[in-house]
């Protein structure tokens, strides 16, 4: 018997085949949008106020090298719901009308669906279109969840802030004019089916997905009042941002409205998890907090000549720490994000785990907690990673890769894949696009070109690029980045 399975029957989970009596244990997963690995005070955030989260990782485990399964939103929700790389799904980028989820790929909220858990969705959707509009879309309903409030892209797209009124739809329908901040709008429907609509004879799976920190950013007065003032100033201009160019004008006026979002975003979950334990469900509950991607980049002056103006992103003082890259970046910064679980009598209370846990993980790890079977005839490219949450090592047929999912030239001057093989992380561009090349055609035919190779156990800022070196190790992951690339590009397109 292995010791992930000695300590759930030792405290009381429920596991099939082995006649326990207790409950299945039930399974929260809260994402949140653009939060950096340096954003939170409990993984060293000198500024931010989160002392719910901090309690989260103090009752649980904080993983160091936790990984969203993708760079930007989309393709890690896409990776996060069915234990798949986004590529093998479509997600290039994010969804539009011939991108979206296929009702062929299984979602994790099926699975559970199918070993009689009731599963329950909250929030920032961005795998199809909701609405009901000339075109319609596999939604939440459709993906295996049973009740679901939530929204396409921004609920406030054309509404001008993070506030009502905003366009929510609830299990399809729209729901009229909501009024509220979206973080505590969405809580507090949660808070509200787990307490009072959910069926309590059945184990639950809750996914819950919050707008904050992406912009449009302006926290309520009193959140972002807390963070104006000079040794605010002062701790911000020792902030790291991934190496990733600022704006050369003064956007400083803007950082308390970030650090308050987040401080905000922290109390939303706190009052979650205060319902939680009120309804007796702690002991028994999986919690796992997590992001979709790196901290998103204000606008630089140059980049706003062209098509990327977008002023609302000067409120962006998220950090990746001492992580190199941001959101969109193949470097750390893009996908190494915050990860925090607990289970009580499970996961060691105060453990801090450097084991690698990748987005793509969420699923296996989950099926192997409630004794499930991963979707077969298919490729999951996680793996059960429940060691992770406890310091040990993990098991993998592949190493962990991500892409960026952009088919133009290097934009930003940034790779476009990168690969962990242990500590070793190998970067790489593909070559550029010829004049005349469509970008299908590029992105069909191109493989893995020049290449940087980091050890991020020393590294974790991807500094000093160790290729010339090592070029056996160079050579081996090359050999298999592309193996990778191919199969996981191939089999996207033709979605």
């Amino acid at each position: 018997m292995n010791k992930v399975l000695a300590l759930l029957i030792l405290a009381g989970v429920a596991i099939p085949g082995y006649g326990n009596e207790n409950a299945p244990p039930n399974v929260i997963v809260f994402l949140a949008d653009d939060l950096g690995y340096g954003d939170l005070a409990c993984y060293g955030n000198k500024i931010i106020q989160t002392p719910h989260l901090d309690k989260l990782a103090s009752e649980g485990v904080r993983m160091t090298d936790c990984h969203s399964g993708g760079t930007v939103c989309s393709p890690s929700r896409a990776a996060l719901l069915t234990g798949r790389n986004p590529y093998r799904s479509g997600f290039f980028y994010i969804h539009s009308r011939n991108t979206y989820l296929k009702d062929e790929e299984i979602t994790l909220a099926e699975v559970l669906k199918d070993e009689g858990y009731e599963t329950a969705f909250w929030g920032k959707w961005h795998l199809s279109t909701l609405e009901r509009t000339g075109y319609v879309h596999p939604g939440p309903s459709e993906q295996g969840f049973d009740y679901w409030m939530g929204t396409t892209l921004n609920a406030f797209d054309k509404l001008g802030g993070p506030h009502g009124p905003m366009a929510f739809l609830k299990n399809g329908e729209p729901v009229g004019e909501v009024d509220g901040w979206y973080c505590d709008v969405i809580v507090d429907d949660a808070r509200d089916w787990l307490a009072t609509k959910r069926n309590k004879e059945k184990p639950f799976f809750m996914y819950v997905c919050s707008h904050e920190p992406h912009t449009p950013i302006d926290p309520p007065a009193e959140y972002s009042a807390k963070y104006g003032n000079p040794r605010v100033e002062q701790l911000e201009k020792q902030n790291e941002y991934g190496r990733v160019a600022r704006p050369k004008r003064d956007i400083s006026a803007h950082k308390k409205d970030y650090y308050g979002t987040v401080n905000q975003l922290d109390d939303a979950f706190g009052r979650l998890m205060k319902t939680l334990e009120e309804e007796g469900l702690k002991q028994n509950t999986l919690v796992l907090f997590t992001s979709d991607n790196g901290p998103e980049t204000p606008v630089t002056f140059e980049e706003s000549q062209g098509q990327w103006e977008d002023p609302i992103r000067d409120k962006c003082f998220g950090t990746p720490g001492v992580l190199r890259g941001m959101k969109r970046y193949p470097y750390e910064g893009g996908h190494r994000v915050p990860g925090l679980a607990r289970l009580p009598g499970v996961i060691p209370a105060g453990t801090e785990s450097d084991v690698l846990f990748n987005g793509t993980d969420i699923l296996p790890t989950v099926c192997g907690l409630v004794g499930a079977k991963v979707p077969a005839n298919r490729n999951v490219d996680g793996v059960d990673a429940f060691n992770a949450f406890l310091d040990e090592k993990v098991r993998r047929n592949d190493s962990a890769i991500w892409f960026f999912p952009h088919h133009g030239d290097t934009w930003f001057r940034m790779p476009h894949i990168s690969m962990r093989k242990d500590n070793y992380t190998l970067v790489a561009w593909l070559p550029k696009r010829a004049e005349g090349v469509s970008l299908d055609q590029w992105l069909a035919t191109s493989d893995p070109d020049r290449v940087e190779l980091y050890d991020v156990s020393v590294d974790p800022a991807q500094s000093n690029d160790i290729a010339s070196k090592n070029p056996e190790i160079v050579s081996s992951m090359k050999q298999e980045m592309t193996s990778l690339w191919r199969e996981m590009r191939d089999e996207g397109l033709q979605k």
